[in-house]
């Protein structure tokens, strides 16, 4: 899942995005206001993270105009002005939660996954394709009651595979929500990686993950295809 973290706190930013990137999430950081509306307008986000008090732009500002502009994404606000106030001016603005500061990263990922179900979908926390569990909580995989030894960018990638079993990903989506803005589209990367993981998912077993010639890959049963 990618997110978006707006933040003006160097340091806060920088050990909020290792943390998430930790756990699977890839993370586009930026420093105002302005540059989240940039970045939202070209990118599709899983979620977005707001600090209410940045340069340029206040979150409330820029949810304001992230709604305006249609883009759907589930906003986070994160803020230290933790008045009842500003919790209703900030869900009034469009966002869908508030978290404030300061407030344990575990509390945050469990914030964050309550709006992954709630986005465009009810998402169950364990997804199943023949006898593949992907545990979305767990950030595991087990395939015929075996777990699989998965890097965090092999789950990241199976889980996002899992999200849309059956249906056809090209490299450009992959991209999108898998790695950050830090990806060079033009490597070789998420060829490596889904090779890296077809021989932990596959080997031995009935193949799940196939590859669609020009269009991009499938995870499903071939009866599925």
């Amino acid at each position: 899942m990618r997110l978006l973290l707006a933040e003006d706190d160097h340091y806060l930013g920088a050990m909020l995005s290792k943390g998430l990137r930790e756990h699977a999430y890839a993370v586009d950081v930026v420093p105002d206001g302005d540059a989240a509306i940039g970045l939202s307008a070209i990118t599709e986000y899983d979620v977005i993270m707001l600090d209410v008090m940045m340069p340029k732009r206040d979150g409330f500002s820029v949810c304001r105009e992230l709604r305006r502009r249609g883009i759907a994404a589930p906003v986070l606000m994160l803020t230290a002005r933790d008045s009842v106030s500003d919790k209703v001016e900030g869900l009034d603005a469009g966002a869908d939660d508030y978290l404030a500061k300061p407030f344990e990263f575990a509390e945050l990922l469990a914030r964050l996954r309550a709006l992954l179900r709630r986005a465009r979908e009810i998402r169950e926390p364990e997804i199943t394709v023949a006898d593949l569990v992907v545990d979305t909580r767990g950030q595991t995989a087990r395939r015929g009651g075996t777990l699989l030894p998965l890097t965090t960018k092999e789950y990241a990638l199976l889980e996002y595979l899992a999200r849309n079993a059956g249906r056809v990903v090209g490299r450009a989506d992959i991209s999108a929500h898998v790695w950050d803005d830090n990806h060079d589209p033009g490597s070789n990367a998420i060829d490596v990686c889904v090779t890296r993981l077809r021989r932990k998912v596959d080997s031995g077993r009935e193949p799940l993950i196939h590859t669609r010639r020009g269009a991009g890959y499938v995870l499903a049963q071939l009866d599925e295809e």
